[in-house]
């Protein structure tokens, strides 16, 4: 039997927010490839993240190491919108340590 080679797309989708997803799960390609970069195999994601196949984890990992720069650049986007919404989120919850002390007051108050 003849081995027909094809050309086949990576594994995976953005979503509705843009974020690259893996194969059909919700899995994130940030995820995988930082699992990648801190050393852990393909074997060892599927574990961690068991909605994906060994092939779509190997697949996010080639398309990663084909066009590195391309994913860096993507990932160095997520990281700062992630800041950016990090900060605005600061921005509106303002100074919690009073809300704290506020409830750890109510909480004494209470227990006797």
């Amino acid at each position: 039997m003849e081995i027909v080679l094809q050309t086949e797309a990576p594994p995976l989708h953005r979503d509705e927010f843009g974020a690259l997803r893996v194969g059909n799960s919700r899995t994130l390609l940030e995820l995988v490839i930082h699992a990648f970069e801190d050393g852990a195999t393909p074997e060892t994601i599927v574990q961690q993240y068991p909605t994906t196949t060994l092939a779509e984890i190997y697949g996010a990992i080639a398309y990663y190491l084909r066009h590195r720069h391309e994913v860096e650049a993507y990932l160095a986007d997520r990281e700062r919108r992630a800041e950016e919404v990090r900060e605005r989120i600061k921005s509106q919850q303002g100074d919690l340590a009073e809300m704290r002390q506020r409830l750890l007051a109510r909480k004494k108050s209470i227990v006797p």
